[in-house]
């Protein structure tokens, strides 16, 4: 950051500022389950089109779409890019574990608790409960303050020992989590939000960078400027790069979600006939907003 001489971003507004164009690095909801939540948790925090909008004008600033979660904090500690979109704990790990980073939590935050259980038919079922009523115990709670962890305890009392700037769950205002999350909603949805981000992001990244990235070009030309034409054209270009497939009651159609049966990894695996069709359709849509985006915003800025 200090390299390329880029402030800190602090909420997710600000990931969309052409400054961090090419310098911003996350996975894919499809890959990971936390950031899975975190991108439902946008979408429900600021609405299916705003926070679909916010989403791919963040974006049209990634570096890159990690192959896994743990990539994300590996492209910050290494200094590949500059910002990651990851789970608190891998922010807080990194800084305790002595790299030059840190870690803010956006107004618009969700609190999902991480779960543990005891495997069906466990070989070693004794064991597993013996671990699980320890790491509730006042000891096992300290265990998840540990750098290699760090972890938010569920009892209260842990945080008298957390170290400084740690967050604390049951102040009002230490991490300032703004959205109700909707587990019903974003369960309902799950597979299909996955798809969307695909489409729209993982599997047409090159096209939507280049895309916005063309816009903030033409925006950094007009800045202040009173072409009328020109800046037509740029907001009839952010229209089609915020244009959604479907809206928000259509992904909450049971019959239509249901479609969206399979968790893939990559573009080339095998999903259901009528979950790739309709797929394609949003590929080709979004495909051609992308483009008609750029030439527009090229347009403008050759203006």
């Amino acid at each position: 950051m200090k390299a390329k001489k880029l402030e800190p971003a602090k909420n997710w507004a600000d990931l969309k500022d052409a400054a961090y164009h090419g310098h911003v690095g996350m996975s894919a909801p499809s890959r990971s389950g936390t950031t899975h939540l975190t991108v439902e948790t946008v979408l429900q925090g600021e609405g299916w089109d705003k926070g679909w909008s916010e989403w791919k004008w963040i974006a049209g600033n990634f570096s890159t779409v990690t192959e896994r979660s743990f990539g994300v904090p590996d492209g910050v500690n290494t200094g590949n890019f500059g910002l990651g979109i990851v789970i608190d704990f891998f922010g807080f790990s990194s800084k305790a574990s002595g790299f030059p980073v840190d870690f803010s939590y956006p107004e618009v935050t969700a609190l999902v608790p991480a779960n543990i259980g005891v495997v069906s038919n466990a070989p070693n079922e004794a064991a597993a409960k013996t671990f699980v009523e320890y790491l509730l115990t006042p000891e096992g709670q300290e265990v998840l303050l540990d750098p290699a962890i760090m972890r938010l305890p569920i009892n209260p009392a842990t945080y008298a020992n957390a170290p400084e700037g740690f967050p604390n769950p049951f102040e009002d205002g230490s991490i300032g989590a703004a959205v109700k999350f909707d587990v019903a909603k974003s369960g309902a949805r799950y597979n299909l939000v996955n798809s969307m981000f695909d489409v729209m992001i993982t599997y047409r990244l090159d096209d939507l960078r280049a895309a916005v990235g063309a816009v903030q070009q033409a925006e950094a030309k007009h800045a202040g400027g009173d072409n009328a034409e020109a800046k037509a054209l740029i907001t009839e270009a952010r229209a089609l790069i915020d244009a959604n497939p479907i809206d928000e009651a259509k992904s909450l159609d049971a019959d239509f979600a249901g479609i969206f049966t399979k968790k893939r990894k990559k573009a080339s695996d095998t999903v259901g006939e009528r979950q790739a069709e309709v797929e394609q359709q949003w590929d080709a849509m979004v495909v051609e907003n992308y483009r008609k985006a750029k030439e527009l915003a090229d347009k403008a800025a050759a203006m």
